[in-house]
Formats: structure tokens, sequence, C-alpha cells
């Protein structure tokens, strides 16, 4: 399906792209809890939102 080379680059490029995310990511860390600190209570106010939605759909059905 793929040729040899086609697999080279691509496993090549899937290590210096990953190598470059932690790089910026840990450039950024401080700045990120400078400027996102408490935003667990938005992800768990969305999962709470998403768990209403479903449990309504499932009322609402049957």
């Amino acid at each position: 399906m793929f040729s040899t080379n086609q697999l080279i680059f691509a496993v090549l490029f899937f290590i210096v792209f990953v190598g470059i995310m932690v790089i910026s990511y840990r450039k950024d860390k401080k700045l990120h809890k400078k400027h996102y600190k408490d935003t667990a209570w938005i992800l768990i106010g969305f999962i709470f939102f998403i768990g209403a939605l479903l449990v309504i759909k499932t009322l609402l059905k049957a």
C-alpha cells in the first residue's frame, strides 16, 4: 500500500512533530498556568451539560 520511503517519511514526520509540540508546551507551561488556571471547572460543567442532555434524551424517549 505504501512504499518504504513513504513509511520512513511518515515515521520521521511524526517523531519531529511530537518533539516540536513537547518543546512548545514546555516553553509555554508558565504562561498556561498564569492565564488558564481553574479551567477544570469549565470541563466539569461541559461534561455535566452533555450528561444532562443524554439523561433528558433517554427520559423523553421512554
